[in-house]
């Protein structure tokens, strides 16, 4: 699992040559970095990432550094929607017949959105 307090660290002394990327698994990133090197842009991007990295909140940074590692959460107070009303549905049909008919929608289209509404 990474962590973000050593992705800023890394960041901040050799983001020069992307290790930061390399250990966030952002290996392509990783390898521009490297390549440019010699231009210092890598070393400024660095830089601006490594105050990213401390501003960000830890949520934020496991969901978009560490999302193999977040397990599913469940979800306790599951309410489900309540089916569709009878007018509704009555209506998005019509609708839908409507398509077919000005040729927007083919038939077979038309007979599937129906069922899945049935």
């Amino acid at each position: 699992m990474k962590d973000k307090v050593t992705a800023a660290l890394l960041a901040f002394f050799l983001g020069g040559f992307g290790v930061h990327r390399f250990y966030l698994g952002q290996t392509g990133l990783g390898f521009l970095y490297l390549i440019f090197c010699w231009t210092l842009v890598p070393a400024f991007i660095a830089f601006i990432d490594f105050i990213v990295f401390l501003t960000m909140s830890k949520e934020s940074f496991d969901m978009k550094y560490n999302r193999t590692y977040i397990p599913n959460q469940v979800i306790n107070n599951y309410i489900p929607t309540p089916p569709h009303q009878q007018s509704n549905v009555a209506s998005e049909i019509e609708r839908l017949h409507g398509l077919m008919e000005k040729g927007v929608i083919t038939q077979a289209e038309f007979e599937e959105a129906k069922r899945k509404m049935l």
